[in-house]
């Protein structure tokens, strides 16, 4: 077999069973292997983005990777966003991108570049394969890294005669490290902390906001008095009635600096010290108060769940406790204008049990949580790395992991714009996603930015920069040209009457909501 049949297989042997492809020339023994050996799903994607994304959504959802395939230096530079992202979500991903033939290298021909150096920076780990008899073993070093706890992307470059010569067959995983203990003292510190009764936070992140993590939690602070919080931007949240509901750290700083002015002690727990998007003149990068004490109970690589248990365990946090308090879900809301607040109740009131919500909302969405945590249980996907464009690849990627959930895309209208050809393979595929765009025909965000760094009063040159319209955008003809059906709605009613037959359609179905 050649070097592409033998990575493939070890690829399958190393439990990756999806591959999100926008391949190349150099690619297309790859793309062959991938046709020949049975049991990878083999996903196009019609922009890197795309690829890269999906891979994102379905490790965050299957809690193993997927791979890409990416076509050489421009392949991956048009994937880096999502990668950034996947990065920033700790998202276990083995990116494959394509290389010249090694000894075509030195031609200098026209797609040549330093494709690792392109990698470097949203990678965890990088290699470039140098012959056909070892690319297995460098495929099994690359799942193997993307699996380290808590979760990178390995990024595997391929040349093109590692994959078109003989191989060596399928090579074994290496052993793949646990995550890491945490240690008695930082218990302790953080059980002494909690014994004080002094306002205190606890920051979850990262597996930490799963159920388990959330149960443990909650047991701490119902014995301790303490408050949960989560960063702003989370990989994903176990929400819902009968789990331990929690709040994001708010993205304006002004707000975040109201939310955390009272904490003395702000716990970590996989998360860190909240910082601002941006610098903002006359304003703090951290959103912790002068004074606060900051205490580190365990990084994103350790055992989160067991350091949980043992706090939990040292503060006498009782196994029974309880803090869910029982909360009703909204009403589905009748009549009257598209709203934010309208949207939150309708999400609340309408979401199925196992949604699986991934939110690029940005301004619009900002209030959901309040509405929505007594809805049926459900996991929240966020975009992690502030890249806009990852909601649609996200959500077509946490679909092919749960093919049994329903998607729900909560999608803002510029953001939307990046990576719409997901629709064309979440119809090609057939994927059960639900998709709202909330059409206001503007970079709402940017109108917030431009005022909060202080660059003056706007005229029109700016305004028009900020502006969707002139021509407005058509998301009903835009998903119809990717082969979703789209309906478009301007009030509740017409939009809770789309929702409804979006949740009971099997396969894409896109809503185009005008604001």
């Amino acid at each position: 077999m050649n070097g592409a049949e033998s990575l493939v297989r070890t690829l399958l042997a190393g439990g990756v069973e999806v591959s999100f492809t926008n391949p190349g020339t150099s690619e297309m023994h790859f793309v062959a292997a991938l046709d020949k050996v049975e049991g990878m799903r083999s996903v196009l994607c019609l922009f890197e983005g795309v690829a890269t994304g999906a891979a994102d959504g379905y490790g965050r959802m299957a809690g193993k990777p997927a791979s890409t395939l990416l076509h050489l230096g421009p392949g991956l530079g048009n994937g880096i966003a999502n990668l950034h992202n996947a990065k920033r979500a700790l998202t276990p991903l083995v990116n494959i991108v394509g290389e010249h033939a090694t000894y075509h290298r030195a031609y200098d021909a026209p797609l040549t570049s330093d494709i690792e150096g392109l990698a470097r920076p949203v990678s965890g780990w990088v290699r470039t394969a140098t012959d056909a008899r070892s690319v297995a073993a460098d495929g099994a070093a690359a799942i193997a890294a993307a699996r380290t706890p808590p979760g990178q992307v390995a990024t595997l470059v391929l040349p093109a005669d590692t994959a078109w010569n003989e191989g060596n067959g399928v090579a074994p995983l290496p052993p793949v490290p646990a995550a890491r203990p945490v240690a008695d003292a930082a218990i302790d510190a953080a059980a002494r902390i909690l014994k004080r009764g002094e306002a205190t936070m606890i920051l979850l992140g990262g597996s930490a906001l799963r159920e388990e993590g959330l149960a443990l939690a909650g047991r701490i602070a119902s014995k301790t008095g303490a408050r949960l919080m989560a960063p702003t931007s989370n990989a994903r949240i176990a929400r819902g009635a009968g789990r331990v509901a929690i709040e994001r750290v708010p993205y304006p700083v002004d707000h975040a600096l109201a939310a955390l002015k009272d904490v003395q002690h702000l716990i970590l727990v996989g998360a860190r010290t909240p910082t601002a998007f941006f610098g903002y003149p006359g304003k703090p990068s951290l959103m912790t108060p002068p004074g606060c004490h900051v205490q580190t109970l365990a990084t994103p690589e350790q055992d989160l769940i067991a350091a949980l248990a043992a706090l939990a365990d040292a503060v006498q946090a009782p196994r029974n406790a309880s803090n869910v308090p029982p909360v009703e879900r909204p009403q589905v809301p009748r009549g009257g204008a598209v709203t934010p607040e309208a949207l939150a109740a309708m999400l609340g009131a309408l979401l199925p049990e196992g949604a699986i919500v991934c939110d690029e909302s940005v301004t619009t969405g900002r209030g959901f949580f309040p509405m929505t945590r007594a809805a049926p249980p459900h996991d929240w996907l966020q975009i992690t790395g502030g890249a806009i464009g990852l909601g649609m690849p996200l959500a077509t990627g946490a679909a092919v992991a749960c093919p049994e959930r329903k998607v729900v895309n909560l999608e803002a209208d510029g953001s939307g714009m990046y990576t719409l050809q997901a629709l064309w393979t979440q119809a090609r595929e057939r994927l059960d996603v639900l998709t709202l765009v909330w059409s206001n025909r503007t970079y709402a965000i940017l109108r917030h930015e431009l005022a909060q760094v202080g660059a003056g009063n706007p005229g029109r040159k700016a305004l028009d920069m900020l502006s969707l319209g002139n021509p407005e955008l058509d998301w009903v003809k835009l998903a119809g040209g990717m082969g979703v059906e789209g309906r478009r709605a301007a009030t509740m009613d017409e939009l809770v009457r789309a929702f409804r037959t979006g949740l009971e359609a099997k396969g894409p179905f896109l809503i185009e909501v005008v604001l």
